[in-house]
């Protein structure tokens, strides 16, 4: 009986180790809208796949029983952090907030639905409330280079383009090969040039 249990603890580990190393490159391919909207090119992006990754849920909450008992978000088509994606995609920025911030008021240290939130109140146009949401997905995962290529994106929807430069660049050191840093900077650039303020 507990050689039957240690192997399931262990496939379980396994399985969830699995899931954290597909994730952890595909941050940037989780909320990008289907529309032709130009500015539309934060770091979040489509999964052309259908299946969408998850670059949270990998710390236990406070009172979880182990990997076993605990239900990893996004993995059910219906619960909060699947259908936040779904009406980010869809275009619909004020129901995909309502779903993304049910999943962090269920699973606090979830950095996929934190930066959900925040996508989500970039297109409400509702910049304090970004900030809030990015700074708590950073306080789980560290300034990633898809997060700071975020903030780039919503500095440049606000018009700050000396900010959004400077966290451009920063997400660009972190990770030079980026086809979304360099097409937000291509895009700040082109803001610049042209004197217009981003959508």
């Amino acid at each position: 009986m507990r050689v039957g249990v240690a192997r399931l603890v262990a496939m379980a580990a396994c399985l969830l180790w699995l899931i954290g190393c597909e994730s952890s490159s595909r941050t940037a391919q989780l909320y990008e809208p289907a529309g032709g909207d130009q500015m539309a090119t934060s770091s979040i992006e489509p999964d052309t796949t259908g299946s969408l990754s998850s670059i949270g849920s990998t710390a236990p909450e406070p009172g979880d029983a182990g990997p076993l008992k605990r239900e990893l978000l996004g993995g059910d088509p219906n619960d909060d952090l699947s259908l936040g994606k779904r009406q980010y995609r869809e275009q619909n920025y004020g129901l995909a907030e309502k779903y993304f911030r049910r999943a962090v008021e269920a699973r606090p240290r979830d950095a996929e639905a934190w930066v959900g939130l925040a996508a989500s109140y970039d297109r409400l146009r509702r910049f304090d409330l970004a900030d809030r949401a990015y700074e708590q997905a950073i306080a789980i995962l560290g300034p990633t280079p898809e997060i700071l290529n975020n903030q780039g994106y919503s500095l440049m929807l606000r018009g700050d383009y000396k900010m959004a430069r400077k966290k451009l660049v920063a997400a660009q050191v972190k990770d030079p090969d980026s086809k979304y840093i360099q097409n937000n900077l291509d895009l700040l650039d082109e803001a610049v040039r042209k004197g217009k303020g981003a959508r």
